[in-house]
């Protein structure tokens, strides 16, 4: 028993296939609910009469599930009656299209619909409606995603179950690395920079063995004009990209700054973009990726 404290939200998400169901349940992944997807009837009976157990009292929970699982529409909405509400505020967050949008969806990605057998799709999209119309009534949230792009859906996801404490959405995830293009470049790279035309510590006999996170290094490419006119560039360039990356709700960004080496110029520019981002309300992760070779 919970004696007081906030009871976790248990989210079950279902609704007609082609719906958006996968997509949410990506949403809630990264609003760092514990997630479970499509699992047999018989195991989500057990889950749902104990959906506490073994998970950190601190966690919200959500389970997606459709008529896949066969007796899905007559048993399921039994089990959602049966839930023990001491621990968990269950939400039923039913998602559905018109017939229009469903028939494109499902000819656009060339999937088959779970009911079809020997129907024709249409049919299979109005029997599925037909079976989830008891469980459609009893929702606590209705989506209809008819007209609703990825990112509409995902922002609504975010937006209503979200830490409204920190702002509802998960923020862009941004991560520097310097490395060597001798060594090749990092796999995964979204923005790629190269700073080969800067003066090299490396020909200068009392830097060779310092890295650019070493004073000295940094004190030698500062005075160099090109060097502080790159980065205040750079962090002019991304403090303009980063809003429109987190506009279109992108949860990672991989930036790649490039030397000969990956141990003097990338190091010490990815550590000046890192602490000016930094203040300006970006925190980025640092990476070096060839600083010891």
């Amino acid at each position: 028993m919970n004696d007081g404290a906030r009871r976790r939200r248990l989210v079950l998400v279902t609704g007609l296939s082609g719906s958006g169901r996968s997509t949410v349940g990506k949403c809630f992944e990264d609003l760092g609910y514990h997630c479970v997807d499509n699992l047999p009837l018989p195991l989500l009976e057990r889950l749902l009469s104990d959906p506490t157990a073994g998970v950190p009292e601190t966690v919200d929970l959500a389970v997606v599930t459709d008529v896949r699982a066969p007796g899905f529409a007559e048993r399921f909405p039994r089990m959602v009656e049966a839930i023990d509400r001491t621990e968990v505020a269950p939400i039923l967050l039913f998602l559905e299209a018109n017939e229009e949008t469903l028939v494109r969806r499902f000819s656009e990605t060339r999937r088959t619909h779970p009911l079809a057998g020997e129907r024709p799709l249409i049919e299979s999209i109005r029997r599925e409606r037909e079976l989830l119309a008891e469980l459609r009534g009893s929702a606590d949230r209705i989506y209809d995603t008819s007209e609703w792009t990825l990112h509409e859906l995902r922002h609504q996801v975010y937006r209503e179950f979200g830490d409204r404490s920190e702002g509802g959405e998960p923020g862009l995830d941004i991560t520097i690395t310097s490395f060597g293009f001798k060594y090749g470049i990092p796999y995964g790279t979204d923005l790629l920079f190269d700073v080969r035309f800067l003066p090299n510590p490396h020909f200068v006999a009392d830097l060779r063995e310092q890295t650019g996170e070493d004073e000295p290094v940094r004190a030698y490419l500062e005075e160099r004009q090109e060097y502080r006119e790159l980065v205040a560039r750079l962090e002019d360039f991304l403090l303009y990209l980063l809003p429109n990356y987190e506009r279109e709700e992108r949860s990672y960004l991989s930036i790649g700054i490039g030397c000969t080496g990956g141990r003097h110029r990338s190091v010490a520019v990815s550590r000046a973009l890192v602490d000016r981002l930094t203040e300006r309300g970006w925190p980025a992760r640092l990476s070096h990726r060839d600083v010891e070779r």
